[in-house]
């Protein structure tokens, strides 16, 4: 079924410019389908992703407690995406509260307190722990001299995967923070990609989108009678046509996964 679909796909993933990769997976069956899923890419906000992970795993093994408070200050404040950035000085969050407002709006003032909390080692670490290898944090959000050196963070297609299905099968870090952290994934308020079509037709998909100059993300997974993983990462490529075939996919893998029931 997965494989029919990409392969569907292909000629327009052949013509688009760029680096495009897909990984999907049907979490009943266990088939999968590949489009240079192993391919590294810059990451954008699919970083956020492995950040959430560790913080719950931090937070699991008492060395972060989510409820203590953080106050924003003017030079915490990030551009672009969130919501802290036009809220008033001083506001007091919890850490729990900037790990939601990182992932449903992907909050980059958010995103940079964690990383300085939880340390880009910690992350790094947790991911070579769970079994990925070009997934990687090399710098805080808006640290445009390590961007001008090159230094960017990456993630794969197959390594997004494969911490969505650990977070599906409650493997990540507990059965009950996997639960949190998907709970928080079926909050996201950033739905034109992947839930385009598919929030009119009552599909629940908990996912994690990103985004920068050619670049086009959303990785997340799609509950029905055959739950999915579909992973849909991109580099120097036409946005607007890979973000047109990323809401198309998803609906065809999704009738496609009905289909089989």
């Amino acid at each position: 079924m997965m494989k029919e679909v990409l392969h569907s796909l292909l000629p327009r993933l052949a013509s688009l410019p760029g680096e495009v990769c897909v990984y999907g997976k049907d979490l009943t069956t266990g088939e999968t389908c590949a489009y240079q899923a192993d391919l590294p890419v810059v990451a954008a906000s699919v970083i956020k992703l492995p950040i959430l992970i560790e913080a719950f795993r931090q937070a699991e093994e008492g060395l972060l407690s989510m409820e203590e408070t953080v106050s924003i200050r003017p030079e915490d404040k990030m551009p672009s995406c969130g919501a802290l950035t036009y809220l008033h000085d001083g506001l007091t969050v919890t850490w729990r509260d900037l790990c939601v407002l990182m992932i449903i709006l992907s909050d980059n003032t958010a995103t940079n307190l964690l990383i300085d909390r939880l340390s880009m080692d910690a992350v790094n670490d947790t991911l070579r722990n769970l079994g990925c290898q070009r997934t990687v944090l090399r710098r805080r959000l808006f640290d445009a001299a390590a961007s001008a050196r090159g230094i960017e963070n990456t993630v794969t297609a197959s390594e997004m995967g494969m911490l969505l299905e650990k977070l599906y099968r409650g493997s990540c870090v507990s059965p009950d923070a996997d639960r949190a952290m998907l709970r928080i994934l079926l909050d996201q308020r950033l739905n034109g990609k992947m839930p385009f079509f598919l929030h009119s037709e009552g599909v629940r998909i908990a996912h994690k989108t990103g985004e920068d100059d050619g670049i086009t993300h959303d990785v997340g997974i799609l509950w029905g009678e055959h739950p999915m993983i579909l992973c849909f990462v991109s580099e120097h490529t036409g946005v607007p046509a890979f973000e047109r075939l990323i809401q198309d996919a998803a609906l065809a893998f999704y009738r496609a996964g009905q289909r089989e029931k």
